[in-house]
Order: structure tokens, then sequence, then C-alpha cells
């Protein structure tokens, strides 16, 4: 295991564009695989490339239906080289408030379960996912977020089955990212191997 991600983020960076002058970069895994901690490590190999976590899109009563805001928001602005607009969800609150602008960067990482949805991926210029067992990531979900959550937990395991039942990432990725003790390991995904 190999904590440094330098060698990924050259990798990463130097892949054509995919969405217009970004290179759109999918981080996805079950909840609680280490996505978010894995975008932010990689971010900053990548010289503090910008982070779009899917939970500013995701609401409530839209777990994972949030493909059309990621497509008018985010994608086509960006596909044209311009600076995107989206909302961003409080989860908090139960509504959306406020927004972020993000700029067309080299790199751009999108991070979340679904991220490497269908509608998502003709835009990707690679899809990383956390090889983690679902069980196990969410068992490291429900003990981060602790009793308090443990309610949306019992809904979102369903749903998140059935999302990946119905639109799976993992044969689509690229690479494969195992986090160890000591750090990550990148192995090539199943798409590379078709």
């Amino acid at each position: 295991m190999n904590q440094d991600l330098a060698p990924l983020a050259a990798r990463l960076g130097a892949l054509p564009p995919s969405c217009g002058p970004v290179r759109l970069i999918g981080v996805d895994g079950h909840a609680g695989s280490g996505k978010s901690t894995f975008a932010r490590r990689l971010s900053e190999a990548l010289g503090g490339a910008p982070v779009v976590p899917t939970d500013d899109l995701a609401t409530h009563e839209q777990l994972f239906d949030w493909a059309e805001r990621f497509r008018t928001q985010l994608l086509e602005p960006l596909s044209r080289g311009r600076r995107a607009r989206y909302e961003v969800y409080d989860w908090v609150r139960g509504a959306f408030a406020g927004a972020r602008e993000l700029e067309p960067a080299p790199v751009v990482l999108v991070e979340g379960v679904g991220s490497g949805r269908r509608a998502l991926r003709p835009y990707l210029a690679c899809l990383l996912w956390m090889e983690l067992a679902d069980a196990h990531s969410w068992e490291r979900g429900r003990r981060r977020d602790g009793p308090d959550l443990s309610g949306f937990w019992d809904g979102w395991i369903p749903a998140e089955r059935a999302h990946f039942a119905a639109d799976p990432s993992r044969p689509y990725a690229d690479l494969l990212v195992l986090q160890g003790k000591l750090g990550y390991e990148v192995r090539m995904g199943p798409a590379a191997d078709g």
C-alpha cells in the first residue's frame, strides 16, 4: 500500500479532457467506503483540484435522482468551458440552501455513491471504484454517523442496493482503489480488463 497519490494524480492529469476542457474523474463506491477521504487526498495530490460531492445534489426525497441537476448545472457549462454554478442541498434543513461555483479546472473530481452512473460515464475521463464490500462499507458508515442517523441508514441501504442493481458502476470502473492501514493500492478495474 502506498500513501503517495502523486503517480495516480500524474496519470489522471495526463488523460485527455472528457467534458470540454475538463478531465472529470468519478470516485464511486458504497456509502462508507472512504470516497470522501480518498477524493480529498487525491485533490491535494492534484494541486487542489475541485471536488464535487454528490451529497450536494442529492436530497432526502431523491437520494439517487440527481442526474438531471448534474447535467444542467455542471456538465452543460463545463462542457462549454464555462463556470458552473450548482445548488447545494442542506441535509440538516432539508432544502437547497445556497450555491457553489466551479471553474472548468483541468481536473474535477466527482465523489459519491452513483458518480459512475450511466448518465455521467460518457463525460468521465476515468472512473475509480473504492473496493470495499457493501456490508463492511455500511458498517463503517453507521459507526461514523452514530446512532442518531440509524433511521437514515435503515432507508439508505435498500435504496443503494436498488440503485446499483439498476445502474451499476463497478463493472465500468477503470481503476479499483483499496484502502489499507498504510495507504492506498490502485489496481486495474473491470473496464480496463474488457
